[in-house]
């Protein structure tokens, strides 16, 4: 691995290791993929504000997320089917987010059962759920994590119904039984009759789940909620109003909405009308130690980063997992130094320089 220089290079080991039908699923974004290309170039639009002369000689990334320290604001997004791409599934995943200080947040499609992933190793975990049109299924799922030590429930509200994704309906995505639904319900697909992974979505889940409704969920548990899929003003109000614990600006990867905004694009209002009353992380497009700078710089707390994660487990397994956070770490150090900020906290929004500024100051 150590001819591997970043985290885009493991995509390409990835293809190579992958069947096309899994390596199309993880990869793919809704549509013509606007929304999932946007994601990266984003980033790309935004320039630095640096400053020199500054005691760099000693850098600490270190933060807390919900109380929780981490070694830097870089967390695990939500992928499922980790067997998909590596036979030790998310407790591979979850080992390399140990080594490397993190959270990981566990998908509720995960191959691996949360119990097995729990006890893989010692470390804070989130788990990620949908709501379903069963209730009781939601509730006992909640239970489990609980049970296992999962620290908040990250429930994502951007799936009343699944985005198309074409590569998947072409390539007749096979949806596995997910063992953690053994015995309660089936999340195989019916062969030849398009993506799984649809039919699956539009039979479990409940499109009718709304705001009111968080109060259900609240009901449950103890743990705190985070909302995931938050891409306006008007959504953050609603969810600091409904009482949850932080907010997840997403779009899924690109993979619900088609031109809905590059996730980097809406973060700032979003952090503006949330004004810290709790977290705002931001996960999309994160390819980079510079995207990581930038995110924190329009006032997230944290990154969470998903498909970089896949290919590095599907290329090298745990230690590919672990390389890819080291990397985006590292690079995140040196753009700390090169930008004059020895800590977080001397991040501003000062330091960067957003493409509608940049053009603003052209006028």
């Amino acid at each position: 691995m150590d001819q591997i220089v970043n985290v885009d290079e493991f995509q390409e080991l990835a293809k190579q290791a992958l069947p096309k039908m899994y390596y199309d699923f993880y990869n793919g974004g809704a549509e013509d993929q606007h929304t999932l290309n946007e994601n990266v170039l984003a980033f790309r639009r935004i320039m630095f504000r640096p400053r020199v002369l500054v005691d760099v000689s000693k850098i600490d990334m270190s933060t807390k997320i919900l109380g929780y320290p981490i070694s830097a604001p870089i967390m695990i997004a939500p992928t499922g089917n980790h067997k998909l791409a590596h036979p030790e599934g998310e407790t591979a995943t979850a080992k390399a987010a140990a080594a490397c200080k993190t959270i990981m947040i566990v998908s509720y499609m995960s191959s691996c059962t949360y119990e097995e992933i729990a006890s893989s190793c010692n470390a804070v975990r989130f788990l990620q759920i949908y709501v379903y049109k069963r209730r009781d299924i939601t509730a006992q799922v909640v239970k489990r994590a609980e049970k296992a030590g999962f620290k908040a429930i990250v429930l994502t509200v951007d799936v009343p119904r699944l985005g198309r994704r074409e590569a998947d309906i072409k390539n007749k995505m096979i949806s596995p039984q997910l063992k953690n639904f053994k015995g309660v319900f089936s999340t195989e697909a019916q062969p030849g009759k398009g993506s799984g992974v649809q039919a699956f979505t539009s039979r479990a889940f409940d499109a009718s789940f709304s705001w009111k409704d968080i109060e259900w969920l609240r009901s449950i548990t103890e743990l705190p909620i985070l909302v995931k899929g938050i891409l306006t003003r008007e959504d953050a109000l609603k969810a600091v109003e409904a009482g949850v614990d932080g907010i997840i600006v997403s779009n899924h990867g690109g993979r619900q909405l088609n031109y809905s905004p590059a996730t980097i694009t809406v973060l700032e209002e979003v952090v503006q009308v949330v004004r810290g009353r709790i977290p705002v992380l931001l996960d999309g497009g994160v390819r980079r130690g510079t995207d990581v700078f930038k995110a924190l710089a329009l006032g997230a707390q944290a990154v969470l980063v998903g498909r970089p994660i896949v290919y590095g487990l599907a290329a090298k397994g745990e230690g590919g997992v672990k390389k890819v956070i080291d990397m985006l770490k590292n690079e995140f150090e040196i753009t700390m130094a090169l930008s004059g900020c020895p800590t977080i906290d001397d991040i501003t929004r000062n330091h960067v320089r957003t493409e509608n500024e940049r053009l603003q100051s052209m006028l």
